[in-house]
């Protein structure tokens, strides 16, 4: 008999049935838990990658930002007219811009402890495991 969701009812299955499944339930328990950390270590991989590039994109901004900061000195220092004005705002965008880059990279790479790794579901699956055989 099967249910709704189309797996069998094993109620009605002898024990030898039951026990002669074991091992094909053991080999799709094993790839599926490959298959689970392929697709972990790829998505890994690629938000990794990603918040790497928004931290090369921040230092890029934060690069650029020293050369302002070095305008703003000279220009303030030596005419104190609103050229250094235009200086001092470069550099607060620049700053700016860094700053949100950073961000963004930093929330990128924070989304790595919010997935479950393999060894977790590893882990909970042991334990289901060793409460059924505790059973029997």
């Amino acid at each position: 008999m099967n249910t709704p969701r189309g797996f069998r009812d094993r109620a009605d299955e002898s024990l030898l049935t039951l026990i002669g499944e074991v091992p094909e339930l053991i080999r799709n328990l094993v790839v599926a838990e490959f298959d689970s950390a392929k697709t972990w270590v790829k998505s890994v991989g690629k938000d990794v990658g990603i918040g790497g590039a928004w931290f090369v994109v921040a230092l890029f901004f934060l690069f650029w930002s020293l050369p302002a900061l070095a305008a703003f000195a000279i220009i303030g220092l030596s005419s104190w007219m609103p050229a250094w004005l235009a200086s001092l705002i470069i550099v607060i965008v620049a700053l700016m811009g860094a700053v949100v880059f950073a961000l963004m990279g930093l929330m990128r790479v924070k989304k790595l402890s919010r997935r479950q790794n393999p060894v977790q579901a590893l882990k909970v699956d042991a334990s289901i495991v060793k409460e059924v055989a505790d059973e029997f």
